[in-house]
């Protein structure tokens, strides 16, 4: 097993060891012996790029060593079974098929029956379940709720097992958008950034992706290194935006009505996208500042699918749209200053992208910006912003690594002392981390032979032997 996993995690192998064999025991103890597959699927943060993947624009996110494992038996039948490492994650079942009810809001289970549902209606046939067990506690896991996509990560690497197991074979991006869609179960309108970056992110670059489809459906991606001589530092701020959805949505329709108001000027329209080689003096003044959804009757089929968005409900339309149009110019920035290996620029880029988070898209929270200001106050730190949706969450921060160790201990001592512990309810962490691999199918153990076959670059298996 070692070798496969030295090959995903460098140094981190000899824990992960321990960590899968430690699964493997939990998966025999609830489903029993035989043959198990391993899945897993990373955290992700976004370098710079906020809210500006379901308007068509550009991100620059990176998969992290963090990660979910889930694993895994096919059923013969269609029954989904999945249980969790972590007690207060209670197992669920269902029924694999084109409609499958949702659990209440909020439960975890819901990202697995997303993925299931949407395979279901993308095959049109049944598809067998499977036996499953979740491992994403720390301080091996993202987060949860921090903005490092760690409930993607549980539907895409669902989806991955689910398609395996029924002998299906879908290329990369197209499982990215199915996932994308899939999560639109839980209630949000979100793009496509977090899918793709679990999915196609390489270690140690950065991932520039355009999320305009080309003529043939396929999004434009660059893989970039990250400077040499530099870490991202990542702190979690401990505030959980769970209740955040509806804020999300707000945003979702503020830049929906932004497109409805420019098309009686730009015709062909159809998301920010399309107007971000405009000068935005020719835009602000077609853009209300605030305006309600009941002020706009033509939006009112533009919206049905936003959950919590009523005809009362309040847009501040032209700051909205005026982050997207501005972080998009970010975005390219940064992808420059990385093909330059221009840290200083890459930095500025992360401090002008936090003020805009801020003061334009109203995503930030006291506690990011207690975080973000100590961050900064660093030696070694080049830059510093919040990341992820917002309202709480994490912020990263551009270090170069020669104090990036230094750094991890400060902000934890500083961020203690400045923020009571009641004020977060969690206990935040801090690492310093390098662009991860990509998930997927890692390799499976053959029943009581107790040998790990992994899969290889080139697809061939090699027999490993699995401490168990």
């Amino acid at each position: 097993m070692k070798p496969t996993l030295e090959a995903i995690y460098t140094e981190n192998a000899g824990a992960q060891e321990v960590r899968y064999t430690v699964a493997l025991e939990h998966f025999e103890g609830l489903y029993g012996p035989g043959h198990v597959f391993f899945f897993r699927m990373p955290g992700r943060v976004n370098l710079i790029g906020e809210h500006t993947d379901y308007n068509h624009g550009y991100v620059l996110p990176l998969a992290l060593e963090h990660d979910i494992l889930l694993l895994a038996r096919p059923r013969a039948d269609a029954t989904v079974r999945v249980s969790n490492v972590e007690a207060n994650f209670r197992p669920f079942s269902f029924t694999c098929g084109r409609q499958i009810p949702a659990a209440p809001t909020g439960d975890w289970s819901n990202m697995i029956r997303g993925a299931g549902q949407a395979l279901a209606r993308a095959t049109g046939q049944p598809l067998r379940g499977m036996d499953a067990l979740v491992v994403g506690a720390a301080p091996f896991g993202a987060p949860r709720g921090a903005g490092l996509s760690s409930s993607s990560a549980l539907t895409v690497v669902a989806a991955v097992a689910l398609l395996r197991f029924n002998g299906r074979a879908m290329d990369d991006q197209s499982l990215a958008q199915l996932c994308a869609e899939a999560e639109w179960y839980v209630g949000t309108r979100g793009g496509i950034m977090d899918h793709f970056s679990l999915l196609l992110s390489r270690r140690d670059h950065a991932m520039f992706l355009d999320c305009r489809p080309d003529p043939d459906g396929r999004y434009r991606h660059e893989h970039l290194l990250l400077p040499p001589g530099y870490r991202l530092l990542i702190a979690d701020s401990g505030v959980r935006h769970e209740n955040a959805r509806g804020h999300y949505n707000q945003r979702v329709a503020a830049c929906r009505a932004g497109v409805e108001l420019l098309r009686p000027a730009f015709p062909g329209i159809t998301h920010l996208r399309d107007v971000q080689d405009a000068p935005w003096e020719l835009l602000e003044p077609l853009l209300p500042e605030e305006v309600t959804v009941a002020d706009l009757a033509a939006l009112e089929s533009v919206l049905d699918d936003l959950p919590g968005i009523t005809s009362d409900t309040s847009l501040l339309v032209r700051r909205r749209c005026y982050h997207v149009w501005t972080e998009n110019r970010r975005v390219l920035a940064a992808a420059d200053a990385l093909r330059e290996g221009d840290a200083i620029r890459l930095g500025e880029q992360l401090d002008d992208g936090h003020a805009s988070a801020r003061d334009n898209y109203g995503i930030s929270c006291p506690e990011l910006e207690t975080l973000v200001a100590l961050l900064r106050e660093l030696p070694g730190v080049l830059g510093a912003r919040l990341t992820g949706a917002g309202w709480g969450g994490c912020a990263i921060a551009l270090v170069e690594e020669a104090w990036a160790g230094e750094a991890v201990q400060a902000i934890r001592r500083r961020y203690r002392t400045a923020m009571a512990p009641a004020a977060t309810g969690t206990e935040q962490e801090v690492f310093s981390v390098r662009p991860g691999q990509h998930g997927g199918f890692a390799g499976r153990v053959d029943g009581p032979t107790g040998r790990f076959r992994d899969q290889s670059a080139n697809g061939a298996h090699r027999q490993r032997e699995v401490k168990s």
